[in-house]
């Protein structure tokens, strides 16, 4: 076997180790079978000597990353149960594919192929494996990109797909997901996710996430502040727009440390007077001769996002804009005020709306002709190439619901307009 560790020390860097430790769960688990903190820490092992996490620990790592990475986006307790199912938790397993010829390894049964093609085409770069793929055995590492394939599948192949399409996708092939030989990885999945929902009930998420260490992490800090995603030139538009100042003095916001609201589940999310804010000094300063209205694109963002810093399931930030989209808007069609680097960037709210308008710019001469308002909401929300005004009415009725929260009253709004 290529790689084998012993501790969990030996795959975990100081700050994951430490966050574990905070864990009330894994503390008791380990505590009790005679680790001390400020020791290294044995990982379990079967009969057979092969190396695996308890469930306790799959979920600690798993409820860590989500928070980290892909908050509001994945269930923790969906990659438990597809660890559970890939792997049985095991950490160095690899299994060989006939038909593709590629190697599976670690517990959510990634190849190294697939990671190093969402690091380069889907932007998920927060670990470098492109001259290192043993990190994939790495159980944050492993699950990271076990999530990030995961999160793709709901939306591959431009549609919306559900659970049970992902589950069966993920361990039988996208092929056979809806043939009846992958019906059982299913109902073992539902098992399995059910016996860890009564391990660890999902409140339980409050009390462990990076946020608890921004004394020490600039991870937790960016998942609460604004300063800490914004640059200082956007910051300090938002503190001279009127209604913004109104609103965080209220609440008591300081220049360099102002603060995210945060749902019941501690989920950062644009109040509609930022949200709003952030709009009208994108267009202003980099897109007003695209002519899109602020107003629109503050819809945009409640129908996509629900106003969350993250994105809500497969759409990513504040505007939905996936990093494929945005990078191509970038590269080949100039839109360079923000840098996207990684997905991560595209949770600056700044960054998001920027590029969300410049698609909805883009849409708007989709395939060289002018297009109707309802087109491009249509398009921006479930792709140009699925427009149907039976199937994706809804999408247009979202809107319009959700434009009136961001029109003036005192105006008479006898239509609507995005350009």
């Amino acid at each position: 076997m290529p790689v084998s560790f012993k501790y969990w020390d030996d795959c975990l860097d100081p700050e994951d180790m430490l966050l574990m430790w905070q864990d009330p769960n894994v503390n008791k688990e380990w505590t009790d079978a005679g680790e001390e903190q400020g020791r290294k820490v044995h990982l379990s092992r079967d009969p057979d000597g092969e190396a695996y996490l308890t469930q306790t620990e799959m979920m600690a790592v798993a409820v860590i990353t989500v928070h980290r990475h892909f908050k509001t986006q994945l269930d923790p307790y969906m990659l438990g149960a597809l660890a559970e199912i890939a792997s049985g938790r095991r950490l160095f397993i690899d299994t060989y594919d006939r038909k593709t010829k590629e190697t599976k390894v670690g517990m959510m049964q990634v190849t190294p192929e697939v990671a190093q093609w969402l690091v380069r085409e889907m932007g998920y770069k927060n670990y470098d494996i492109e001259d290192n793929t043993n990190l994939l055995y790495w159980p944050f590492v492993n699950i990271y990109f076990g999530a990030a394939y995961a999160k793709w599948l709901f939306s591959c192949d431009d549609k919306q797909r559900n659970e049970e399409f992902v589950v069966r996708a993920y361990k039988g092939g996208k092929k056979k997901a809806t043939h009846k030989s992958t019906a059982p990885i299913f109902q073992r999945y539902l098992y399995v996710k059910e016996s860890l929902l009564s391990l660890r009930q999902p409140e339980i998420y409050n009390e462990l996430s990076p946020d608890r260490l921004t004394h020490s992490s600039s991870t937790g800090a960016q998942l609460i502040y604004w300063d800490s995603k914004v640059s200082e030139g956007d910051m300090d538009a938002m503190w001279k727009h009127p209604d913004v100042v109104k609103e965080w003095t209220r609440s008591g916001e300081r220049r360099g440390n102002v603060r995210f609201s945060q749902d019941a589940k501690k989920r950062p999310y644009l109040s509609r007077v930022e949200v709003k804010a952030v709009a009208e000094i994108t267009i202003s300063r980099h897109l007003s001769s695209r002519g899109v209205k602020p107003e629109a694109l503050a819809a945009l963002a409640e129908v996509c996002s629900m106003r969350f810093v993250h994105g809500v399931s497969t759409r990513t930030g504040l505007m939905g804009i996936d990093y494929p989209t945005a990078a191509w808007l970038s590269r080949d069609c100039g839109y360079r005020a923000y840098n996207v680097i990684s997905v991560d960037d595209l949770y600056n709210p700044f960054a998001s709306m920027y590029f969300g308008a410049a698609y909805l710019g883009w849409l708007s001469q989709y395939e060289g002709r002018e297009r109707s308002h309802e087109f491009i909401v249509q398009a921006y929300l479930g792709g140009p190439e699925n427009v149907n005004l039976q199937e994706t009415g809804p999408f247009w009725n979202q809107f319009l619901e959700a434009l009136k929260h961001y029109q003036d009253p005192k105006k008479d709004h006898t239509g609507c307009y995005i350009l």
